[in-house]
């Protein structure tokens, strides 16, 4: 039967006000990826330098240099715990810390930027220290990944892929409803946006073949998809309930699980997903914390009515569906080369999950699997109800089937060499600002 979760008022303060304004002008438009109500963390060390990475904050076409400014005295106000965290290299630090210091943070960070703060404003000798324009940085990860596990959340995704490879009986195998399916993937390979992507060499098997044979991947594809940060670590033998599974959620980013189909349909069997997934994945540079995502926060997963029950443990105590807006985009060498646009191929809705976050969280730690500061998961491939909405092409052309057409006359049924991927995310809302998460691309080289 259908569930419906118990509903929770949002945790919205001054933070998330709509008519709020920065003295950085940029961060005042309409179409701003990064205006005030947002502030989302990352790492970065300006370019062409070997400075220490720094945590910067995004604020429209600037990075706000965290430590610079707390040097600078410019933020104020901060425990000294979270003033620390905050002059790491990495967020690691922060991520560990708890809800309280990330609203701390967030709320210190938003006072200086905000139009009528006059601290950092008027101080016109620190702006070269403390804001950078985010075309003369280089951005690096923004945490040291311990551990990267890959959903399959999806229930269209997975309902599309069922009826490709298993066309005579259910798409749907028989645990899919009851758990989020997931697989550990590698976090030696994820990788920040603009990181090439070289194609990948590996065992196939052709279907009239008697043998394997090895070289390079045919049949590359992306994944869209959108990645959560832990924050708090737990220990061996401990569960995190799903009440509490908020308070060890940072942020969330943007991710492309670069996936190899041909290599992936010979090794899959029995254990899944290895080789196939393992060469890159990449990542968006900016974590857009929960709490700047709260008034997106929507009921869900969406279930139908014959639908079982869920066990306990994964039953939802409030909404925790988050209402995201993503977009993938391709220009193919050709394209770049004449000055036209990228491609849209594709737009989906994060709601759409049958799995949240959360329950992915929940689940994990549902054995007593240990979780760290910086852990990263990854949703699986977002695809929406519609073809115009398939996260990836082996989808959108139905195992190539149906080629998708570039405006430079050109067809793709996989990724070809020269190929960039765009994968890009926002939020909007009546009532309140819209945030963004910038984008994730990589160039797809030839394999060596």
């Amino acid at each position: 039967m259908a569930q419906s979760p118990r509903k929770l008022t949002m945790h919205i303060d001054e933070t998330h006000d709509p008519v709020r304004s920065s003295w950085i002008e940029s961060a005042n438009l309409a179409d701003c990826d990064f205006p005030i109500q947002n502030l989302p963390f990352g790492v970065f060390r300006r370019a062409g330098t070997d400075d220490a990475p720094s945590i910067g904050v995004a604020i429209g076409d600037r990075i706000l240099d965290v430590r610079a400014a707390i040097e600078a005295g410019a933020i104020t106000g901060l425990d000294g715990t979270t003033a620390c965290a905050l002059y790491a290299n990495t967020l690691n630090d922060l991520m560990k810390l708890g809800r309280s210091a990330w609203v701390e943070a967030r709320k210190a960070i938003a006072r200086v930027l905000d139009a009528s703060c006059p601290d950092l404003r008027d101080a016109t000798d620190k702006h070269d220290v403390c804001l950078i324009y985010s075309g003369d940085v280089e951005m690096l990860n923004p945490a040291v990944i311990g551990d990267y596990t890959d959903f399959y959340a999806s229930r269209n995704h997975a309902t599309n892929v069922g009826k490709m490879f298993r066309p005579d009986g259910d798409p749907l195998l028989p645990n899919y409803r009851h758990l989020p399916v997931g697989y550990h993937g590698r976090a030696s390979t994820v990788v920040p946006s603009g990181t090439p992507i070289r194609r990948p060499i590996g065992q196939t098997k052709a279907d009239d073949a008697d043998a394997p044979t090895f070289g390079p991947c045919r049949l590359l594809d992306y994944e869209l998809e959108m990645g959560f940060f832990v924050g708090p670590a737990t220990p061996l033998g401990d569960r995190i309930p799903i009440a509490r599974a908020a308070e060890h959620l940072f942020g969330m980013c943007i991710v492309n699980d670069w996936s190899a189909r041909d290599i992936q349909k010979w090794e899959y069997v029995p254990l899944g997903p290895f080789n196939a997934k393992n060469f890159a994945t990449s990542i968006s540079p900016w974590i857009v914390t929960l709490d700047a995502l709260e008034p997106y926060r929507v009921a869900g997963p969406p279930r139908q009515s014959d639908d079982p029950m869920m066990l306990d443990y994964l039953k939802p105590t409030h909404d925790m569906s988050l209402d995201i807006n993503v977009e993938v985009h391709i220009a193919s060498k050709t394209m770049r080369d004449r000055g036209m646009p990228a491609h849209r191929v594709s737009r989906a809705n994060f709601r759409d999950m049958f799995w949240t976050i959360a329950q992915m969280l929940v689940h994990h730690t549902s054995t007593g699997c240990a979780v760290n500061p910086g852990d990263l998961m990854a949703s699986g491939t977002i695809s929406g109800p519609t073809e115009d909405g398939r996260g990836c092409l082996l989808e959108m052309t139905w195992r190539g089937q149906n080629p998708v057409s570039l405006p430079d006359g050109s067809e793709r049924k996989f990724l070809q060499d020269g190929d960039e991927v765009i994968i890009s995310a926002f939020c909007e809302k009546e009532g309140y600002r819209r945030i963004g998460f910038g984008s994730c691309r990589g160039i797809v080289e030839p394999a060596t």
